[in-house]
């Protein structure tokens, strides 16, 4: 494509975007290959403009409490997971649970983000026990856990459909599902790199199963491995598709996407080469320009550093993400992961020429500073 073509094309995306028109997968993908990271940022910004005029930046104060590092998937970038019978294994006992969600309370901290392994020895019961006492020692703790493999392991151990599952963790307190386990939503890229995980097809009825019972839950993605541009595109492509459903039902939707690199360091993958911070923010930039059904875009300052992270800011998102009182699976890669206070959080934010306000799980405003 020459020059003019090029120049033409952008144009005619500035003019969708500016119009509040939908882009195409086609458009998506010529924005990754061939725009330039300022004029990403600028089409990214005027997206973000349109759904917060206010020039509000949000971050939740929220703790990750890996409950347990045993599990049988086997992801080749995982350097957290360890085997039944490791001397590293462990499953952490309730009381140490209920004191790392003390801590989380103390913060002044809403919501309580769990995940772990796969685990043969966890069944529904126990998923069922752990979230009722939590529910009667922190009423007011927004139970936001169970990645979409966990919930698919759990239906099989116990040869239930996944919306059963789902219908029964919600009875006993569980308010929503975070996004993890996404990675890339391209079987072709799946099967290389978390064959033992749910597939493309499956992560997606988790969560549209847990719409439809008015859940909302959030989408991710982890790139920067193995994927090719046209693999972004194609995960893109279903969480949009799956929020243009789910909205239409009126029910449970998405709340956020969250894109975030991989890590090396201990991991079956260390020998490729990470992306860079330009690349994530070209990423981060065409995920708002394309998602234009998702409200809030979050930039990861837990891979890209407290320095990168407001950058992104600046590039399409409008949240900072958590406060991660607490983080195991990319420190597990050596990975140093900050952990501001609240007040700090809203200064970076500050600083990065934004309104800075503390959000609860579902982007309630709780705070402003």
């Amino acid at each position: 494509m020459g020059y003019i073509q090029e120049k033409s094309r952008i144009n005619s995306i500035f003019d969708k975007v500016e119009g509040r028109e939908r882009v195409s997968d086609e458009d998506a993908l010529f924005l990754l290959e061939n725009a330039d990271l300022l004029t990403l940022g600028r089409l990214a910004d005027i997206a973000r403009r349109q759904k917060h005029p206010d020039n509000v930046a949000t971050f939740v104060v929220d703790r990750n409490i890996n409950y347990t590092n045993v599990c049988v998937a086997g992801c080749k970038f995982c350097a957290f997971q360890t085997k039944k019978n490791s001397p590293d294994a462990y499953l952490l006992e309730f009381e140490e649970i209920f004191s790392k969600i003390q801590e989380l309370v103390d913060w002044g901290g809403t919501t309580l983000l769990m995940q772990g392994g796969l685990n043969p020895d966890l069944g529904l019961d126990f998923y069922v026990e752990l979230f009722r006492q939590i529910k009667k020692r922190f009423p007011q703790i927004q139970v936001h856990s169970l990645s979409a493999s966990e919930i698919f392991y759990i239906s099989k151990l116990e040869k239930l459909p996944i919306k059963e599952v789902l219908k029964i963790l919600k009875e006993a307190g569980l308010d929503s599902l975070p996004g993890g386990g996404a990675e890339i939503l391209s079987d072709e890229i799946r099967i290389q790199i978390s064959s033992n995980k749910v597939n493309t097809e499956t992560w997606l009825e988790v969560h549209r199963s847990a719409h439809q019972l008015g859940m909302k839950t959030t989408a991710t993605m982890m790139f920067g491995h193995i994927e090719k541009p046209k693999h972004i595109v194609e995960h893109l492509r279903h969480i949009r598709e799956l929020q243009d459903e789910s909205l239409k039902e009126n029910k449970g939707f998405f709340t956020a996407f969250i894109p975030w690199t991989f890590q090396k360091g201990g991991t079956k993958l260390d020998h490729l080469e990470t992306a860079t911070t330009v690349y994530y923010l070209k990423v981060l930039a065409v995920s708002r320009i394309y998602l234009d059904n998702f409200d809030n875009i979050q930039s990861s300052h837990v891979t890209q550093t407290m320095k990168v992270g407001p950058v992104g800011l600046h590039f399409g998102a409008n949240d900072l993400g958590s406060t991660m009182i607490e983080e195991n699976v990319v420190t597990s890669t050596g990975w140093k992961v900050a952990a501001p206070r609240p007040e700090k959080m809203a200064d970076i934010i500050r600083k990065a020429g934004f309104k800075p306000a503390q959000r609860d799980t579902y982007y309630n405003i709780v705070r402003h500073f």
